[in-house]
């Protein structure tokens, strides 16, 4: 274990489940990209590799955030909030962070009369990206 991985989990509380959540984010721009959860193992393998890692709560596993599109995202920054509970990851987002083939995971507006907003286009077609195996 590096010395970086090392001395970030001194400072961190994991929930019940020995989970962390972590919000990535646009190193450039700051958007907020997605929220996810992380467990030791993603943690640590994300500092070592200086990509993001994640722990599939509905697989039970640990995933590359990227593994199927191609979408990685490389770590600029990590900030721990403080109490040690959650985690911010400034990345460079290669291509989309989301499922849904926008940018962010956070692209639906809620506006003043209730209707929903969608922001921005797709950057891909998930069903191009995310073919039934």
């Amino acid at each position: 274990m590096t010395q970086q991985a090392t001395a970030i989990l001194k400072l961190l509380h994991f929930n019940e489940q020995d989970l962390i959540p972590a919000v990535i984010q646009e190193a450039k721009t700051k958007q907020v990209l997605t929220l996810c959860y992380m467990n030791r193992e993603a943690l640590i393998k994300s500092l070592e590799e200086g990509r993001v890692y994640v722990y599939r709560r509905s697989q039970r596993r640990l995933m590359l955030k990227g593994e199927t599109s191609g979408h990685i995202q490389r770590i600029r920054q990590v900030l721990i909030d403080c109490e040690g509970k959650s985690l911010v990851f400034l990345v460079d987002q290669h291509v989309a962070a989301c499922h849904a083939g926008y940018v962010s995971c956070y692209f639906r507006q809620v506006k003043r009369d209730g209707s929903i907003a969608t922001l921005g286009r797709r950057a891909f077609d998930p069903k191009k990206v995310y073919r039934a195996t």
